[in-house]
């Protein structure tokens, strides 16, 4: 094989190497953001007592999100309230509310810059 040939290969060779690398680091990196597991929303008995306890909580709106096993809380029930503001209710096991926390709006963010 010529030296040219040999030069060919191997920059093709480090190229593969060097993309390799690439794709196991972002493989790696999408896996951490996984390793949580998808969201799994509440259902059945359960939903029916998170939704009840989180509008009562908040006193108006609508229910439209949950999840099961929230990093804060066992259930987490998102609440879009009448002027469309969004807060998320945290509960308990035994559907006690144990904290919340409020998602800032479109206009709320750019009134704060």
């Amino acid at each position: 094989m010529n030296s040219r040939k040999k030069y060919l290969l191997g920059g093709i060779a480090a190229l593969a190497l060097a993309g390799g690398a690439t794709a196991v680091a972002v493989a790696g990196s999408a896996g951490e953001d996984q390793a949580e597991g998808p969201d799994v929303a509440i259902s059945g008995a359960d939903l029916e007592k998170a939704s009840a306890a989180a509008l009562e909580y908040t006193g108006e709106g609508s229910v439209s999100d949950t999840e099961v096993g929230d990093e804060e809380s066992l259930y987490e029930v998102e609440v879009t309230l009448d002027d469309g503001s969004q807060v998320d209710v945290q509960l308990d096991e035994s559907f006690n509310v144990v904290g919340d926390e409020a998602e800032a709006t479109g206009e709320e963010d750019e009134a704060g810059e």
